[in-house]
C-alpha cells in the first residue's frame, strides 16, 4: 500500500520505534496519524492525533476502533521486555505479563481493526516483531517466546485476511536504540533506519522485512547444517 493519503494508527507512539513511525508517516504524506498511548499527554509530536489506548484493555481497543473508523493501516508496535530465563522463580508471572502485551494485545487489535480495514478497501497491518522470533538464548526468554508467538500470529493473519485484501507485514530486527534496550551493551540500529526500511517494504508490497544485517544473517542461517537458532560451537 501507499503511505501518501493513508490514515494510520500506531500503538506505543509516544517514544522509540512508535514515535519514529509517526514522524516518518507524516513525512511521507499520511493524511492522518492516530498516535496511541496509555497516556495521551505523552504524545507531543505536532501533526498527529493523540489517542488514549491501553492495548491490554479490551474496552480501550473497542473504543479506539469506534473512534478511528477511517484507519487504513494499523501498526502494532507496543511491546514490553524483561531480562531473565524460564527457570527463574517468577518466570511464569513474567511470561504471562509479556505475552499479554506482545501477543494477546496484537491479536486483540487485529481482530478489532480487521473490519475497519475491510471497510476501507483492505488496507494493511504491520506487526513489529523481532529477530528473537527465531532464536531464544534464555537472556530474554519470555520476550523471545512472545515474539515467536506473534510471528506465528502474523503468518496466520496474513492467510485469514487475504480474502479482504489486507496486506500483512512482519517486521523483524535485532537491537534498536530505544528505552527498551538502554541497559544492553550491544550494537544497535536507529529507530529511524528500522522504520524507513519497514515502510519501504510496506509500500513495495512485501510480506516480511528483515531490517538489519544481523536479522538477515540469522534468517539465512536457519537452514544451515547447524541452524542459527541453536547454540553455535566454536
Amino acid at each position: 500500500m501507499k503511505i501518501e493519503n493513508s490514515v494510520v494508527l500506531v500503538t506505543g507512539a509516544n517514544r522509540g520505534i512508535g514515535l519514529a513511525f509517526a514522524r516518518d508517516l507524516l513525512a511521507r504524506g499520511a493524511r492522518k496519524v492516530y498516535a496511541a498511548a496509555r497516556d495521551p499527554s505523552t504524545i507531543t509530536l505536532p501533526g498527529v492525533q493523540a489517542l488514549r489506548l491501553d492495548v491490554n484493555k479490551p474496552e480501550d481497543v473497542e473504543a479506539a476502533a469506534a473512534l478511528a473508523p477511517d484507519v487504513t493501516l494499523v501498526i502494532n508496535n507496543a511491546g514490553i521486555a524483561q531480562p531473565g530465563g524460564f527457570l527463574a522463580a517468577d518466570s511464569e508471572e513474567i511470561a504471562r505479563r509479556i505475552f499479554e502485551t506482545n501477543f494477546f494485545a496484537v491479536l486483540r487489535m487485529s481482530k478489532a481493526f480487521a473490519p475497519v480495514l475491510k471497510a476501507n478497501d483492505g488496507g494493511a497491518l504491520l506487526n513489529v516483531l523481532s529477530v528473537a522470533s527465531w532464536m531464544n538464548g534464555g537472556e530474554l526468554a519470555a520476550y523471545s517466546a512472545s515474539k515467536s508467538a506473534a510471528w506465528s500470529l502474523t503468518n496466520a493473519l496474513r492467510s485469514e485476511l487475504a480474502a479482504q485484501k489486507t496486506q500483512v507485514l512482519g517486521l523483524h530486527m535485532a537491537y534498536v536504540d530505544t528505552d527498551l534496550t538502554r541497559g544492553f551493551d550491544v550494537p544497535k540500529s536507529s529507530p529511524e533506519e528500522i522504520v524507513r526500511r519497514a515502510l519501504d517494504g510496506l509500500e513495495a508490497g512485501v510480506d516480511e522485512v528483515l531490517a538489519d544485517e544481523i536479522t538477515l544473517q540469522i534468517k539465512q542461517g536457519m537452514t544451515a547444517a547447524r541452524p542459527s537458532y541453536l547454540p553455535q560451537t566454536s
